[in-house]
Parts: structure tokens; C-alpha cells; sequence
């Protein structure tokens, strides 16, 4: 195996879709995560969605269409105009890092009742590895099956093709090597003591 399909294969992941409880949307300003999990909520995959976000942590602001504040207002307006019921859109505004999206969307599941056995998570491709691995850090109980959208033209067939590519693709690497300390002590533990 090369390294190209060695950082491949670790960063962009994809899942045949199955029929889930719920379909997660990490925050985003990229409205094909919505459309695409319309599509799949009017498929039957999913009674909901839960898109969540506000902001990214680094800007401080939402930085798509400037006609919504937060990410979860832009995701909800995107996912109405592809058709998607208003009782079918779950909210989660507050998220303002892709962690915070799992553990927010968590608290919301949990507020609601709802025991999520298997989920779709809809995110952008070369962001697969790192929101799957803190999804189900957050729904350990839960299979997530990653459902990708190709975006900014980035996609695990050409990643490799440009410095922006390169540079996505290797900041996903360091991000999933330096944020989850406390996420892996903690998956330790429970391992040591015996615990699933």
C-alpha cells in the first residue's frame, strides 16, 4: 500500500446507507450535507435530522450565506427547501466544533428519549474520519454509518491532486491525532476495567 492509499483509506470513509433511528449533520456552511440527507430522509432511511451547529470555534461567526446566523438556521432552511417535514428537523444551535456537534447532538437524543441504535452521519468526505470518531465516541452504543458528500471538489480519488487537497487532508490527520487525548484515555479506561 502507498501512502497516498494509506491516508486514503485512514481519512475518507463511506458506508452503505441502512434504515437508522436518526441522520446526524455535523455543523457546516455546506448545504450539499443537507440536501444530500434530504434525499436520504425522503428514502425512508430516517424518521429525523439533526443538523447542528452554530459557528466554527475560530471565526466566531457563521460564515456561509449571510442571511443566516448560525449553522444549524442554515442547514434547518436548506433541508425545508429540499422538502424535509418541520417535525422531521431536530435542532442542535449551539455546536461550535465538530466534538461539541457529537456531544450537543447527544444531549439532544437523550432530551427526547430516543435510543440511538444506528445513525447516519452525513459530513463532508474528507472530513469522514474525525466526525465518525467523535460521533460514536459521543453514541458508543450506536453503529454510525458514514454517509459522505464530496465538497470543495475534494474527494478521495483526487485529495492528492492539489495543495488544498493536501492540506485538508493532512490537517483532518493532525486533528485526529492531537484532539482526541481525552477521548482514547477515556476508551482505555472503560477497556481496562472491563466495560464495552
Amino acid at each position: 500500500m502507498s501512502v497516498l492509499d494509506a491516508f486514503t483509506e485512514f481519512i475518507f470513509l463511506e458506508d452503505r446507507p441502512e434504515p437508522s433511528d436518526i441522520i446526524f449533520i455535523p455543523g457546516s456552511d455546506e448545504g450539499m450535507l443537507a440536501i444530500h440527507a434530504a434525499e436520504l430522509w425522503k428514502k425512508g432511511y430516517a424518521p429525523v435530522i439533526l443538523p447542528s451547529g452554530r459557528y466554527g470555534k475560530l471565526t466566531g461567526k457563521f460564515t456561509g450565506d449571510p442571511a443566516y446566523g448560525t449553522e444549524w438556521e442554515y442547514l434547518h432552511h436548506m433541508l425545508r427547501e429540499q422538502g424535509v417535514a418541520e417535525e422531521a428537523i431536530w435542532r442542535e444551535d449551539k455546536a461550535t466544533f465538530t466534538y461539541e456537534n457529537a456531544l450537543r447532538s447527544r444531549e439532544v437524543t437523550d432530551a427526547t428519549g430516543m435510543s440511538v441504535r444506528k445513525a447516519i452521519l452525513c459530513c463532508q468526505a474528507y472530513h469522514a474520519r474525525r466526525a465518525s470518531l467523535y460521533y460514536q465516541a459521543c453514541f458508543p452504543e450506536a453503529k454510525i454509518l458514514v454517509s459522505p458528500v464530496v465538497t470543495k471538489g475534494i474527494s478521495r480519488e483526487n485529495w492528492y491532486y492539489t495543495d488544498e487537497g493536501i492540506r485538508l487532508v493532512l490537517t483532518e490527520m493532525e486533528h485526529c491525532g492531537s484532539q482526541f487525548g481525552e477521548v482514547v484515555r477515556k476508551a482505555a479506561e472503560k477497556m481496562l476495567a472491563g466495560c464495552p
